[in-house]
């Protein structure tokens, strides 16, 4: 072979290497709700983010409403590196084994976003994120949806309302105990189920956010919403632990610093979009929205708190109680 040939074949190879070292590392970001909740807009905006603090070195794909996988699949194919991010909701700790997250689905738990936010942004929650490390799994953050309220074909105004309704939870043995405390009966399903569910009948209500509630168009098929703000969904922003340790570190961090920037801008646009939800519930003349008194909450807490002692053995009494030591009162709102 001729020198030239050699050289033209070192050319090729080295272009090769170059043009493969230029190719930007892909984040697959799968979540199942739609793209334009709380959570669907940060994951876009930590997207764009992370193109932009790491110079073009990532490129995060985001893939909205279980385009890749339903709720029930989305965390084994994260184990197993077929997704590098996801933000499920924190009841999906649970069932992996994490069962001190089900504290987050306690009823009643948080008077208020600051009372959370002590404890997100605080020792209990980096405490909990650590105890998903064994699982593969790398926490970065927290990212709030909002505060849930209940919804049926029928008035919900006192826990008696919903006596017998057949109402859709996520996998939550905390959240079926909560729907049985109404004297209700829980039903678990997938999110992206819930629609053609309450559609046909096979649920008679459920819980959610407002921004929930509205994208997913479930306005269309519930008759009343009462805003009990009786509990919180919250999501927490994890990756492929394999994946993530194996990052060069200088990527590593400016991703951190995209994940910090997105996380403030989830949280802060979290109850605003909440609220623009339940002003386009209204507006749409389809459901009928109430604001239950002070005195109907009221009557709503004293028949779900006790599900917290209920919860003690499959939670830990400890992290119930350090919860609660932040701002907790049994007898007011």
């Amino acid at each position: 072979m001729k020198i030239s040939q050699l050289l033209i074949g070192l050319c090729f190879s080295v272009l090769s290497l170059a043009a493969n070292a230029q190719q930007p590392i892909v984040i697959k970001f799968s979540h199942v709700v739609a793209a334009d909740t709380p959570k669907g807009k940060a994951a876009e905006y930590f997207a764009k983010k992370a193109g932009e603090m790491t110079g073009g070195k990532v490129k995060v794909e985001v893939y909205a409403n279980s385009t890749l996988y339903k709720d029930k699949e989305e965390m084994e194919a994260l184990q197993l590196g077929a997704v590098q991010m996801l933000a499920p909701s924190l009841a999906k700790f649970g069932p992996l084994g994490v069962k001190e997250f089900e504290v987050f689905d306690l009823p009643f738990l948080f008077a208020s976003y600051d009372d959370l936010r002590k404890v997100t942004n605080g020792p209990v929650g980096k405490q909990l994120l650590a105890k998903l490390e064994p699982k593969g799994i790398r926490g970065l953050a927290y990212w709030d949806n909002g505060f849930k309220s209940f919804s049926a074909n029928t008035p919900i105004k006192m826990p008696a309302d919903l006596k017998g309704k057949k109402l859709r939870v996520q996998s939550s043995k905390v959240l079926e105990e909560q729907i049985r405390a109404l004297g209700a009966i829980p039903q678990v399903m997938a999110f992206s189920e819930v629609y053609q569910a309450l559609q046909t009948g096979v649920v008679d209500g459920t819980e959610n956010p407002i921004s929930n509630f509205y994208t997913q168009k479930m306005h269309e098929v519930q008759k009343h919403l009462s805003l009990t703000d009786h509990g919180y969904l919250g999501y927490a922003v994890i990756v492929n632990k394999k994946f993530w340790d194996g990052l060069p570190a200088d990527v590593r961090g400016q991703l951190e610093k995209a994940m910090e920037e997105s996380s403030r801008y989830a949280n802060q646009i979290a109850k605003v979009e909440n609220d623009q939800s339940l002003e386009a519930v209204k507006k749409s003349g389809k459901t009928q929205v109430y604001q239950p008194t002070k005195e109907e909450r009221l009557a709503f807490k004293k028949q779900l708190v006790p599900v917290h002692q209920k919860m003690e053995g499959r939670i830990g009494k400890e992290i119930i109680q350090s919860v609660k030591d932040i701002g907790f009162k049994p007898d007011s709102l």
